[in-house]
């Protein structure tokens, strides 16, 4: 099937074991690959093994200082735990702990902040990305800061509408309440009904000023989400403009503190504070959807939870890799560079793979694992894939992309009720995506039908 597809090419790497672990197909299995998302199968294993199903992170407010009158005489401090969640996919409304902070300050008849708004951030280090993350990445959604205090995906997000005649500029408006937070040049252009949308977004790196130069076909709509630097500054900014919106002034300014040593909580007044939903729904959200905010944050947390210490990329993959020495993976032959997987220097068995998937099959979390896995022809990422064959809905795993690399892991379901563990890697292709998913279903169709 590789060898008359035209991806024949391409570097191919396939392991596939029944539920003992016995290797029944292998092509190359014991050859280096880069995984992609795949990776993130491993990291939320480690995640989970280590933080358990039902962690929940606490994000706190504090008041150090009085309420003289209707006034709040000294500043307010938000303490950041690491949380992903803070967002509308997990909340109705993105906005929900503004509303819901106001309403304590506004209950306790305070009408003014004579102070500073402080964020606390240092419970990760201040190294915003990965090492190896492409810059060219760094505008989009998929590839935004990491910090320990986080809002929105740390995204702004962007709605284009090509309402106006041909040759004009098309209005955009974005989330939150067009934040000036942002400044965005409208350097784009409406072309005649019919023709190509081209998308062209930047953001100048080390600014939030974002460059707009795509072409629209007329009536065309567009949304975008778009990063933003400093994600802890952009949090308070939106929790200033937010009591401001509501009815309460902020005299002081906005302050980042990331110093993890010097940090502590005497002399403040806990106002509030936020747990957020347990971490096999972050896991969930994280392999169904392929997240790589969220999988970058939790092993900066899984870090420094395990060590004590500030967070960071390196002590979080320490932990990755110390499990996957514990599930029987060489890890002298693996780089890991990042949690995510989108670091085009990552490289590991595609045996290891499968080893991992059979690994993990006795521990107490694996159930919280299988259901976070997409669903092939039914949800997350693999949702739009095997919908009209055999495998649709046998198929519970993880795809992973990037430039010239195609992946796919996880279990299948077989006409004789078998569930089979399956890595597919393909590297190093130049013929369509397309295509190389098509002689993956193909190869899933095979096992499927003959096992």
């Amino acid at each position: 099937m590789i060898d008359r597809s035209r991806a024949n090419d391409a570097f191919w790497a396939i392991q596939v074991s029944d539920s003992s672990g016995k290797v029944l197909e292998e092509l190359n299995g014991n050859n280096l690959i880069r995984p992609a998302s795949n990776l993130k199968l491993i990291t939320s294993g480690a995640i989970l093994d280590q933080l358990g199903k039902d962690y929940r992170f606490t994000t706190t407010l504090y008041g150090r200082g009085e309420i003289v009158g209707n006034r709040w005489v000294g500043d307010l401090i938000i303490e950041g735990s690491g949380d992903p969640s803070i967002n509308g996919e997990f909340y109705e409304d993105p906005l929900f702990l503004f509303e819901e902070w106001y309403q304590v300050l506004d209950s306790l008849g305070i009408e003014q902040i004579d102070g500073s708004i402080i964020a606390y951030d240092g419970l990760f280090d201040d190294v915003p990305y990965p090492r190896g993350w492409e810059w060219d990445d760094l505008s989009y959604y998929y590839a935004p800061e990491i910090s320990a205090l986080s809002f929105n995906f740390n995204v702004v997000d962007l709605e284009v509408v090509a309402d106006g005649s041909v040759g004009s500029q098309p209005t955009i408006r974005w989330f939150p309440f067009n934040t000036p937070y942002v400044e965005f040049l409208n350097q784009q252009t409406i072309t005649p009904p019919g023709t190509k949308y081209n998308e062209s977004y930047r953001r100048v790196l080390g600014t939030n000023t974002i460059i707009l130069r795509s072409t629209l076909p007329q009536g065309y709509y567009e949304t975008e989400p778009l990063s933003v630097l400093s994600p802890s500054t952009y949090f308070i900014d939106t929790f200033s403009r937010y009591l401001e919106d509501s009815g309460i002034r902020v005299r002081g300014q906005l302050i980042v503190e990331s110093d993890y040593y010097s940090w502590n909580t005497v002399g403040m007044e806990k106002l509030a504070s936020h747990t957020s939903e347990p971490l096999y729904k972050m896991i969930t959200w994280m392999n169904r959807e392929s997240d790589n905010l969220f999988s970058e944050m939790l092993t900066k947390k899984v870090g420094s939870y395990v060590y004590n210490t500030q967070g960071s990329t390196e002590i979080g993959l320490q932990v990755v890799k110390d499990f996957m020495h514990s599930a029987g993976i060489d890890t002298s032959v693996v780089r890991l560079r990042d949690a995510s997987g989108i670091a085009p220097a990552n490289l590991i068995r595609a045996s290891d793979l499968n080893l991992y998937l059979n690994f993990i099959k006795d521990k107490p979390w694996f159930d919280t694992m299988y259901e976070s896995l997409s669903v092939g022809g039914l949800n997350g990422t693999l949702g739009h894939r095997f919908r009209n064959g055999n495998v649709s809905e046998k198929f519970y795993g993880k795809s992973g992309f990037m430039s010239g690399v195609r992946t796919l892991s996880g279990y299948l379901t077989t006409s004789s009720n078998q569930q089979l563990s399956v890595t597919i890697a393909t590297n190093n292709y130049t013929t369509s995506t397309a295509h190389v998913d098509w002689v993956h279903e193909r190869i899933l169709e095979f096992l499927h039908n003959n096992y």
